[in-house]
């Protein structure tokens, strides 16, 4: 049974894969070879097939949780999951549903091969840069912290000028971090069925491993930090705060919960994890509410808040919530998809299909309590 699984699961890692390469762009010159311009001609049938991979992933997502929760799937095995879906989406293409891979080369391509303060000159600026082809960002200066601009340094060159090498490695630091915040999550929780609501998010995994996007890089960071509170390295601690916000500024919202534990601390005060946890969520879940004041509510700013409520398993309420929110965010993409503008009808239809997924939620939840009332009322 668990092997039949674990096949299925490699088999839709392999075509989700295979189906993200539909998505490529044509004026990304370094995968001419594999455009073919599928996803932008039949935008129908391609939004149709992203509807059947979101509904199997959080199948598989169920199923998984379900066996961890029934002790059928086991440490090792949980450890063989996370690796092959990490080795699986690697080689996927990282722009099937957001460009911002993109955009952060752009921006190490300013400081790294011209020498030019990003903060201070945008990618436009170099005429003829073959970057500026597919960037959609090219006209803006950078838009992460410098913390970020010298991690995402690294893999470019490492790429020593090979745009699949440095995208490769890119994807492949995102992944390390994806990794180590699944192990951080463990030394707080030491729960399998935690982490595995965590790592096995449909929206974390897609966001992270095939988008590549930096947010998981913030959150390592700032629960890095809480850990080096946990153990006592105050010093570190701030350090490693101050370097997750300087990746991306939203984790400023947890310097309250910061500053708290270090009073606790410093008082020797007994610290409950899971109400840290609770807090952080909240407080993270709110600038993930504010984001449309700066631009929009992208689905992968939800790994901000999930990070924590996904490692809280006791509190029903906010797993369900998480999880159905996640749900309603990968459908977020779908009226792009399929009518290939974010005008007209789209931001109703994609603020719809963001909410209906709580909505239903809220009326199964309604529907179990009317009927455990009854079930009082007869006894």
């Amino acid at each position: 049974m668990k092997k039949i699984i674990f096949i299925l699961y490699g088999l839709f890692l392999l075509s989700l894969t295979l189906f993200s390469y539909s998505f490529v762009d044509h004026n990304l010159i370094y995968y001419q070879k594999l455009y073919t311009g599928f996803a932008f001609n039949n935008r129908g049938v391609v939004s149709v097939l992203y509807v059947v991979f979101v509904i199997l992933f959080f199948l598989f997502y169920f199923l998984i949780i379900k066996l961890i929760n029934e002790k059928i799937i086991v440490f090792k095995e949980i450890k063989y999951l996370v690796g092959f879906t990490c080795l699986f989406l690697l080689f996927s293409y990282p722009a099937m549903l957001s460009y911002d891979i993109f955009n952060y080369v752009a921006t190490a391509n300013v400081l790294f091969h011209y020498h030019e303060n990003p903060y201070l000159i945008m990618p436009i600026a170099f005429i003829g840069d073959p970057l500026l082809l597919f960037t959609h960002a090219a006209n803006k200066v950078a838009l992460y912290g410098p913390a970020w601009i010298v991690i995402s340094g690294l893999p470019f060159l490492l790429g020593i000028g090979n745009f699949f090498m440095v995208i490769i490695n890119l994807k492949l630091t995102v992944i390390i971090f994806y990794l180590l915040t699944i192990f951080i999550l463990w030394k707080f929780t030491k729960s399998l069925l935690a982490i595995s609501l965590f790592a096995f998010n449909p929206l974390v995994i897609i966001e992270i491993l095939v988008s590549g996007h930096n947010d998981i890089v913030m959150m390592f960071f700032a629960l890095f930090s809480l850990y080096l509170v946990k153990q006592k390295k105050i010093f570190l601690a701030i350090v490693f705060m101050f370097l997750s916000i300087f990746i991306k500024y939203a984790s400023i919202f947890l310097l309250p919960v910061f500053v708290y534990l270090l009073i606790q601390n410093y008082h020797k005060r007994e610290i409950v994890w899971e109400k840290i946890f609770l807090i952080s969520s909240i407080s993270m879940f709110s600038i993930f509410l504010l984001s449309p004041l700066r631009e929009e509510m992208y689905p992968w700013y939800a790994i901000w808040f999930l990070t924590f409520s996904l490692c809280l398993p006791k509190v029903k309420l906010l797993l369900y919530f998480s999880i159905a929110l996640s749900f309603g965010l990968m459908l977020r993409y779908l009226p792009f998809m399929y009518l290939g503008t974010y005008f007209g009808i789209t931001p109703i239809a994609r603020i719809l299909l963001t909410i209906i997924p709580i909505f239903i939620l809220c009326l199964y939840g309604l529907f179990k309590l009317n009927k455990h009332k009854k079930y009082e009322k007869n006894i």
